[in-house]
């Protein structure tokens, strides 16, 4: 219960987040103007939080918020393509409650599963910059503390990739980054006590679009992350 408490009043703190101005002007700019297809929504316009079960053993770590998805709704992942994609294959493999997101308030619960990611605010270009996601990543530190349980992390696309094994570089846990490549599918066990890490390609509408990654891949990725927790329990 209290990493619980604890997890909230971090997510608390990472909305009201100013750091980085170039981001705070961009996800302020678009939650005025907005897009066409949306000007009668009020848009989210701030840092969007994470959010799941505190006693989650599946960790998934995305990029950043989409313009026009998770800045205009507040939760991560909703409202948008990779959306679609990524709550069907969490809701096939038994980690959400229902297989799509459309507003903060549609009753969707994560089973198991947390959501974050590598920068909490939409980036122009859906591109932050090193120094934005350096920044950015004393909260996933703070939610890897808190988030106690964990047995799996699912990276989303190799930026989410790359910044977690920093955070585990920065620990110590890993020496460097040597060793651990990136490519869909790929596991990485990294040592005594840590997280299987399993990559995959990020649900964005580019890669779903050309086929670099369907739907039948994202699902093989999220049941073998199923698999694996169950061997974990049983072990």
């Amino acid at each position: 219960m209290q990493s619980n408490s604890q997890l909230r009043v971090l997510q608390r703190e990472i909305v009201q987040c100013r750091r980085c101005p170039r981001l705070v002007e961009y996800r302020e700019r678009v939650a005025s103007v907005k897009r066409k297809a949306f000007l009668s929504c009020e848009y989210w316009g701030k840092p969007v939080p994470s959010f799941g079960d505190p006693d989650a053993q599946l960790l998934i770590v995305g990029l950043a918020p989409g313009a026009h998805g998770s800045n205009r709704t507040g939760r991560m992942f909703t409202g948008d393509r990779s959306g679609d994609f990524l709550y069907r294959a969490l809701y096939e493999s038994g980690f959400a409650s229902q297989p799509e997101s459309r507003a903060i308030d549609d009753g969707l619960a994560l089973q198991g599963a947390y959501i974050t990611a590598a920068a909490r605010c939409a980036p122009p270009g859906n591109k932050p910059t090193p120094e934005e996601l350096r920044t950015c990543r004393s909260y996933l530190k703070k939610e890897l503390d808190l988030l106690t349980d964990l047995r799996v992390v699912v990276a989303l696309g190799r930026i989410a990739f790359d910044v977690y094994l920093a955070v585990l570089r920065d620990r110590g846990i890993i020496q460097s980054r040597a060793g651990f490549d990136f490519g869909h599918g790929r596991e990485h066990k990294i040592g005594l006590g840590q997280p299987l890490l399993i990559a995959c390609y990020h649900p964005s509408q580019q890669n779903t679009s050309t086929g670099r990654l369907t739907y039948k891949m994202l699902l093989d990725v999220f049941r073998r992350a199923r698999r694996r927790l169950s061997r974990t329990l049983h072990d």
